[in-house]
């Protein structure tokens, strides 16, 4: 099989369900607009260059439905004939879309193609506008539908990871997260037009567009006491919080992968060869778990060991997870998120894999590391990873 380099590889602010600043702005637009960024930054490439689009979305509906990855690359100006699909494996639809297109490159199918991912959690809540459950499996397989907070719960229980530890562990987040904006180290970043409603005098509202040029949700003024006063919220007595867990968050990120053909023929310096990528089965109950047997199944496939790897990004989903699964891997925790994770910049679902793989990257480049892992726990009870290899 050929190899795959990424090439290009960037995203959008994450900014907060709701309250943030993307909470006026179509998903249509996030993800055109990050598409085309990626080809913009791409020496010599031209849209009409580009094979295929492959788009993960946890909640591919309303207006980041009808196929988001057809529909926005038709909005960025693609030519008709430029394809585009939509990928869901819930959190890992971005990781699972970026894999998907390297494998038509590793394959010979396409030598260029965009892989990607959005989550407008403004436009879309998590679980959809009308989820509809199997009347009956809802009860024979209730854990397959439980709330992603009570997996978290059963996790932190289950292992014995205590508040304080997960509260630790946010703490750090949001300080990993607020140093790095402040030195501007969020190289992966691009600015992104972002819509909002002005009330007039008149009683309309006139439509305005602004330039977002940071993750709004990093709470850089928290503390371990703010932190410790925050009440359990999925489970009486329990110890997942608002501050313990992800943000829910919108935001889009794309990664631009070609063939070593194309490479050689637009004279590009490629940032990664895509090496390798898996996933794996746990029980959905405590789905957290889902990177502790991911990343090691990830290790055997490619012949690689984990002293090799000289960062992760362990997504964030709730700090009860990520600590169990970096101490059940006995990874060391200075070479994990070292710019914070998503409870501090926000875990945009779909997104999150492509957003995860941007930043790791980004990473590697900056720190000179030569192999990177990407690993994130997945609704249902399911891990993913997959391996970076930084190009000379």
């Amino acid at each position: 099989m050929r190899d795959a380099y990424i090439v290009t590889s960037i995203r959008t602010p994450g900014c907060k369900r709701k309250k943030g600043a993307f909470k006026d702005t179509r998903p249509e637009d996030l993800l055109s607009f990050i598409m085309e960024a990626a080809v913009e930054k791409t020496n010599g490439l031209e849209k009409k260059d580009v094979d295929d689009i492959m788009i993960g979305c946890s909640f591919p509906e309303a207006e980041q439905g009808l196929n988001i990855g057809r529909v926005a690359s038709q909005i960025a100006g693609f030519p008709v004939d430029v394809t585009g699909a939509t990928v869901n494996r819930f959190c890992a639809s971005g990781l699972e879309a970026i894999a998907q297109s390297a494998l038509r490159v590793m394959s010979g199918w396409s030598d260029v193609v965009i892989g990607g991912g959005l989550e407008s959690m403004t436009y879309v809540p998590m679980g959809g506008n009308l989820p509809r459950p199997h009347p009956e499996y809802t009860q024979k397989l209730a854990d397959l539908y439980a709330s992603m907070g009570i997996t978290a719960e059963n996790v932190a229980n289950r292992y014995g990871v205590s508040r304080e530890a997960q509260d630790e562990f946010a703490y750090h987040s949001q300080m990993k997260a607020a140093e790095a904006k402040n030195k501007k180290l969020f190289k992966e970043l691009v600015p992104t037009p972002a819509t909002r409603y002005v009330p007039q005098k008149n009683g309309t509202y006139q439509k305005e567009t602004f330039m977002q040029d940071f993750d709004d949700g990093i709470r850089e003024d928290t503390t371990l006491e703010a932190l410790a006063n925050l009440n359990p919220v999925f489970a009486a007595g329990g110890s997942v919080t608002a501050g313990n867990a992800s943000q829910m968050t919108d935001g889009a990120a794309a990664s631009i992968i070609m063939s070593e053909d194309k490479v050689k023929a637009l004279g590009i310096q490629p940032i990664a060869n895509f090496k390798g990528y898996t996933t794996v089965g746990c029980q959905p109950d405590e789905m957290g778990i889902g990177p502790a047997l991911a990343i090691p199944k990830l290790m055997k496939l490619t012949g690689m060991a984990l002293k090799d790897i000289g960062l992760f990004e362990i997504n964030e989903a709730f700090a009860s997870q990520a600590l169990y699964c970096i101490d059940q891997l006995g990874i060391d925790p200075q070479i994990v998120n070292i710019h914070g994770g998503a409870i501090a910049l926000g875990h945009p679902l779909g997104c999150t894999g492509a957003k995860l793989c941007a930043t790791l990257l980004s990473n590697m480049q900056q720190q000179g590391v030569k192999y990177g892992v990407e690993s994130m726990c997945v609704g249902g009870g399911m891990g993913a990873a997959a391996l970076f290899e930084l190009c000379d």
